[in-house]
């Protein structure tokens, strides 16, 4: 089977990253086996029959779509890391290369998961593989990140647990047969008992919510996303939020099944404007790049939850503003990590003249602050418009407005940063620095700013096609 193969195989290779002995052969194991799994992924968007699965593990739309973004988003950091673990070579690359490797299996799984318990078995797989690669430096900021992020990543997945007990507890309630495959939930979703579908509704929300990091449970994210290699910080913010997200997604549709979808979404809208207005109170003034970055993706996760929570256009919004952010995040964290590892610096106090120092990461840090900041012509500018769109179509005129104003913030306090870090001239220590730009740690971050461009030009057909048919899942809407 097709599901297999993807998930397996990654496993597999990850064990063979711990046992062999050699480091060359073994960080040339990440691209192989980022290659072979895209191979797999578009099969399965040629001919989607072929993932045809069991009651447990299936794909449709919606599923397909965050399994090609992981894909893509592993592939690219996959050619990254080459380059990289090619400068650090005094520091083991085993457990990163494992780790990473087993990121890409359990991303798979979560994508795969139609039972609510594996999916949350796979989610927490995720923070157990990637927890070792935030401590990657093996500095005292870097373990305290870590243990934040192990802390507060499970406080969130036993919330998420204790939710996916009270979804089970709705079915049971109401005299029906008790079951977390997801066809199935939606089948009951009538007959539920409300107040425990709302009760877990918010568990769920939460649970997820953290790992998706939405304001208030983000308080994991500026530390981790600061402390860990780009890499790292690239597939978490555009591989392991987007997971999920799914996981939310799923829970959203039992809810929309049941006829509960207004109550839903109103808590949606309020998480996704309490993530924007978070995320720019923070960004104001701060000196971080990479701790900017955090709350950028802070931002992005509450304009997710935002756009499904207004529904109809929005909801196609959101599902587009999925791609672009983890296209456009994955991009600027490779490229902030070539600047931070030039200046050995991630403050805008040391870091100056990035354009003159990197010309390359220098010039797509700045490109990519006005690709995610949704300005045209780049992919988030399309995707914000729709959901803005969206809420305006429904008459959501106050939320609109703030949507609009958190979107401005955001904008002056992330542009101050970048600003501040690109332009100017380096310091006689940063030009005497030893790192340079190489093929493999530059082309990555140019591909992905290249997609998001396109993105905001066109929207290719058979993405577009399935974008709709995963907007269609969600919109049930009386």
């Amino acid at each position: 089977m097709l599901a297999i193969g993807l998930i397996l195989f990654p496993v597999l290779m990850a064990a063979v990253a711990f046992a062999i002995p050699w480091a060359r052969p073994r960080i040339w194991l990440l691209p192989v086996t980022g290659a072979v799994h895209l191979a797999l992924v578009a099969a399965v968007w040629r001919r989607p029959d072929l993932a045809a699965g069991t009651a447990w593990l299936a794909l449709d739309a919606l599923d397909r779509l965050v399994l090609l973004l992981v894909s893509v988003l592993f592939m690219l950091c996959s050619v990254y890391a080459m380059g990289y673990l090619g400068y650090r070579r005094g520091r083991s690359s085993r457990v990163f290369c494992g780790c990473l490797l087993m990121m890409l299996a359990m991303m798979s799984l979560v994508a795969w998961s139609h039972h609510l318990g594996l999916m949350w078995v796979a989610v927490e797989a995720t923070t157990l593989a990637s927890a070792p690669l935030i401590y990657f430096n093996r500095t005292a900021r870097s373990i305290e990140a870590t243990w934040k992020y192990l802390l507060v990543g499970s406080v969130g997945i036993a919330l998420a647990l204790l939710g996916s007990f009270f979804l089970a507890y709705a079915s049971w309630h109401a005299g029906m047969p008790t079951s977390l495959i997801l066809e199935e939930l939606i089948l009951q979703a009538p007959g539920l008992s409300t107040p425990w579908l709302h009760a877990a509704f918010v568990l769920l929300l939460v649970g997820y919510g953290t790992k998706m990091g939405l304001a208030p449970m983000h308080t994991w994210k500026p530390d981790a996303y600061g402390e860990a290699p780009g890499l790292v910080g690239a597939m978490l913010a555009g591989g392991v939020t987007s997971c999920a997200f799914l996981a939310i997604l799923r829970v959203y549709r039992v809810c929309a099944a049941a006829g509960e979808v207004e109550y839903a979404a109103r808590i949606l809208v309020l998480m996704g404007l309490v993530s924007m207005a978070l995320a720019g109170v923070f960004m104001v003034g701060q000196r971080d790049f990479k701790r900017m970055l955090a709350y950028s993706s802070v931002e992005h996760m509450g304009i997710l939850i935002f756009g499904i929570g207004i529904g109809g256009a929005a909801t196609f919004g959101a599902l587009l503003h999925l791609v672009n952010n983890a296209l456009a995040k994955g991009g600027m964290f490779l490229a902030a990590g070539n600047i931070h590892r030039a200046y050995e610096s991630k403050s805008t106090e040391d870091v100056r003249g990035a354009m003159r120092r990197l010309p390359v990461s220098g010039s797509l840090f700045l490109v990519g602050f006005i690709a995610v900041t949704g300005s045209p012509p780049f992919g988030p500018f399309l995707s914000e418009f729709a959901i803005l769109n969206g809420a305006l179509g429904s008459g959501r005129f106050v939320v609109s407005a703030l949507f609009l104003l958190f979107l401005l913030i955001v904008f002056i306090g992330m542009g101050a940063t970048v600003l501040s870090v690109v332009q100017g001239r380096p310091s006689p220590q940063a030009r005497a620095g030893g790192y340079r730009e190489g093929i493999l740690t530059a082309a990555p971050g140019l591909i992905f700013m290249g997609c998001v461009l396109m993105l905001g030009l066109y929207v290719p057909g058979p993405l577009r096609a399935a974008l709709l048919e995963a907007a269609a899942l969600l919109e049930v809407r009386p």
